[in-house]
């Protein structure tokens, strides 16, 4: 079996006592490369001044070699804060308007694509197979190929892929698609996603699609499709179904006695909704005021990339939005929002979905969105608590038990809100069950698989 080399912008390092860290990616991306054997690389995290010039920082353990390189802070800030999160980020999510391109931070993407290969290259071995990880590092396998690599390189976007209209905004659009043609198989996150690149390729007259998955451009013949990423499911229900008994969660539950738990999970983004979410839960309560003092609504949102001034601004604007409609509809006995802005371990956060009545996922544009999965596997099959889910998250392809809904539309993500907690607990177990035995069968480690036997195929 050939060795697998993954290569990521950060590389997830297990403990000390070889156990990978928290999450469902790590968790199947290590058991691959523990059967495979081979390499993770990527960005260390730590800025130097003799990054070029510095050897790889390696740790071995067992049959994996764990490969980090330090960048500059000048590649720091034109790769990641600049091109990869100021217009790749931006742009893939839809928001052009908050998009800032400039000719520097561009050229320090692709340049700091090429020192990855360059890192990369003594690493592989002539049958090795490779898998490179989402937006910061498209470039990488034209960098590679360019020095001679021909090993099957795959590729997988973690965030979706918009339509042609604003592909073709970007000014270095044509360089991205020409770079993505380069690897054996692309994979998205959707049918939709694979329908914009596939539509891309058709409006700019650059591509064919051949039949099969395949397709031909810049000279090139590679596959393309959909792989939804998922969660290891069984073992984060029974993960869920422990942690109930964590002190912290038993403190949550004697809060909240008497009234229905709504929890929120989100990493700090404009994509994720939370100010339209915000305003939806103060019009759920202001119209059904039968609610009032019934129902807490807890929004746990780490701060994220807080040196971009458009994260910084968000995270004033979401407390100051809580703390208005705490002061607007609360009372002295009832906090109607409770607002956090900061991590929660993993454990405390599988018994918070358990115990919460609604799981109120509503990003305006996502990727896939696996707080929505990680909600419904932790669930008690018994009294399971509902889903609203945003039609704009990926994982609205998949959970067809969910309550959709249109994170724009206040009033009626409001409704969905009342329609959830008002749910008979027979159509919330059939809900469930169908969306549980999805995701049993539909787990990120046959994610993992079913992607490297596709990107494996004819080799």
């Amino acid at each position: 079996m050939s060795r697998l080399v993954v290569v990521s912008n950060r590389v997830s390092l297990p403990a000390k006592d070889g156990s990978p860290p928290a999450g469902g990616l790590a968790v199947a991306l290590q058991a691959a490369l523990e059967e495979r054997g081979g390499a993770w690389m990527g960005w260390s995290g730590n800025t130097s001044a003799l990054a070029e010039s510095a050897a790889l920082t390696l740790q071995q353990r067992d049959n994996i070699t764990y490969a980090l390189t330090d960048l500059t802070e000048t590649d720091v800030e034109e790769y990641y804060h600049g091109f990869a999160n100021r217009v790749l980020w931006p742009l893939c999510h839809y928001r052009m308007d908050l998009a800032e391109y400039g000719r520097k931070e561009m050229a320090g993407y692709f340049r700091v694509n090429r020192f990855f290969a360059q890192r990369l290259a003594p690493l592989i071995q002539p049958d090795d197979v490779l898998w490179i990880h989402d937006y910061h590092l498209i470039p990488l396998a034209a960098e590679l190929r360019q020095m001679g690599i021909q090993n099957r390189i795959g590729f997988f976007l973690h965030i979706p892929w918009p339509p042609a209209d604003l592909v073709v905004m970007m000014p270095a659009h044509q360089d991205i698609v020409r770079s993505l043609s380069h690897y054996d198989l692309v994979g998205f996150q959707t049918d939709y996603d694979l329908q914009n690149f596939v539509g891309y390729l058709r409006r700019e007259e650059i591509g064919d699609d051949i039949g099969d998955g395949r397709f031909r451009s810049h000279g090139r013949v590679f596959r393309a499709g959909a792989y939804p990423i998922s969660i290891e499911t069984a073992t984060f229900a029974d993960f869920a179904k422990k942690a109930a008994s964590n002190a912290m969660v038993r403190k949550a539950r004697q809060s909240v006695e008497g009234r229905d738990l709504i929890i929120g999970v989100d990493r700090l983004d404009y994509s994720k909704g939370i100010i339209q979410r915000l305003d939806a839960f103060e019009r759920f309560i202001t119209t059904n005021p039968a609610y009032q003092n019934k129902v807490t609504f807890l929004q746990v949102t780490p701060k994220s990339r807080s040196e971009v001034p458009e994260y910084e601004q968000m995270q004033k604007m979401v407390a100051e939005q809580a703390g208005r409609i705490n002061g607007a509809i609360g009372t002295v006995d009832w906090v109607p929002i409770r607002y956090i802005n900061r991590s929660i371990s993993r454990s405390v956060l599988a018994g918070l979905y358990r115990l919460a009545a609604v799981g109120f996922v509503t990003p305006l544009r996502d990727g896939m969105n696996l707080v929505a999965k990680e909600y419904v596997a932790a669930q008690d099959p018994e009294r399971p608590g509902v889903l609203v889910l945003s039609r704009f998250a990926g994982s609205a392809r998949e959970l067809k038990g969910a309550v959709l809904v249109n994170p724009y539309d206040s009033e009626g993500t409001a409704n969905a809100v009342a329609k959830a907690l008002s749910m008979s607990v027979q159509e919330r177990r059939e809900r469930w069950r169908s969306m549980m035995d999805y995701l049993l069968d539909n787990d990120v480690m046959q994610w993992c698989d079913t992607f490297l036997q596709d990107l494996t195929m004819g080799q």
